[in-house]
């Protein structure tokens, strides 16, 4: 690893200026709903568990989980999406107003269903999802109505970095990521990208770039080994010098996180944990990410922080986001941190 030394208190100011940072959130917007219960037979008309529900929740998901993670590190979250003008729109900004966050960058559509995602979940243990939801491109007249809001609140807020949470469903176009980082660039604002398969090769001149090692093979279409540091160096550099991208973060589950920037290459090993559900992980390690890039903090700690927040999420059952205060904690026990 790269050698240097951290001093305590600049960690304790550093999770205290994401308090005064505003972040812009443009991606796809969901509905994550749960159905808790208990399993105690098999069904006798199929081989599958009977859940006997005991409780039911509604939480926000998507591109909402990483504004409740950014909220959750004390900064303020902007959301900029497109729901539809149904039962679960409704209940999506009913959720975005109990959680307190800002509706302005919310659009409705009168020709998309709002995502839903249920998740039937048996002795603490996801046995099924349900998801309704419609993945085709928003419409051109869409794209180009989003983008006048987006243009607007660039124009009346104050935004430190913009995360592009790309889950494949539609909202986010080459048209609108080209525009969003015209915008961006013209402004001095980075960007931070979380991709999924289809925009993949068209996050140009982003700052930072995080994808899983999934994603990056699917993105790259080129099966390498991630077990081998030195072929997933090479294969992460090429992307990143091609792309035009600042740095490169690439999550790899159990064996940790990998930056990746023009002077910096390092791979962190995971921390052993307890691990309850991977879900949403990706949406915490993002907002962190995005975070630090806002403060341009160094590739390294911005990696070591990320790679923390990441493991602390899966210790809880669903889609959760971070807290601050056991992050923290955490990153004062970091090995460089004196």
């Amino acid at each position: 690893m790269k050698k240097f030394n951290v001093k305590k208190e600049f960690i304790k100011e550093t999770f205290k200026s994401f308090n005064e940072l505003n972040v812009m959130i443009i991606g796809d917007v969901m509905v994550d709903s749960y159905m808790w219960g208990k399993v105690n037979r098999i069904s006798p008309e199929a081989p599958v568990p009977i859940v006997t529900i005991e409780s039911k929740e509604k939480r926000l998901g998507g591109a909402a989980n990483v504004a409740l993670n950014i909220q959750a590190m004390g900064a303020n979250p902007i959301l900029c999406s497109v729901i539809g003008i149904d039962y679960d729109g409704q209940q999506f900004l009913e959720l975005l107003k109990k959680q307190k966050l800002s509706q302005k960058g919310i659009m409705k559509s009168r020709t998309r269903i709002t995502t839903n995602k249920t998740r039937v979940i048996g002795n603490n243990h996801q046995i099924v999802r349900v998801d309704e939801e419609d993945e085709g491109d928003i419409t051109i007249a869409e794209t180009d109505q989003l983008l006048q809001l987006i243009l607007f609140i660039l124009q009346h807020d104050k935004i430190d970095v913009i995360i592009f949470e790309d889950y494949d469903k539609g909202l986010i176009t080459p048209k609108l990521i080209k525009s969003v980082v015209d915008m961006a660039k013209k402004r001095n604002i980075p960007i931070a990208v979380d991709p999924k398969k289809k925009n993949f090769n068209h996050y140009k001149g982003v700052t930072l770039f995080k994808p899983n090692l999934k994603e990056l093979r699917e993105g790259l279409k080129f099966d390498f080994n991630g077990d081998n540091i030195k072929e997933l160096q090479k294969a992460v550099s090429s992307f990143r010098v091609k792309q035009k991208i600042n740095t490169a973060l690439i999550t790899l589950s159990e064996k940790g996180i990998h930056t990746n920037s023009r002077n910096v290459k390092e791979t962190l090993p995971a921390h052993i944990r307890n691990i309850a559900d991977v879900s949403g992980a990706g949406d915490t390690v993002i907002s962190v990410a995005a975070l630090c890039v806002a403060l341009e903090l160094d590739p390294v700690l911005t990696a070591a922080l990320s790679n923390l927040a990441g493991g602390l999420v899966c210790e809880q059952v669903g889609v959760v986001p971070i807290e601050k205060s056991k992050l923290l904690d955490e990153a004062l026990e970091l090995s460089f941190v004196k």
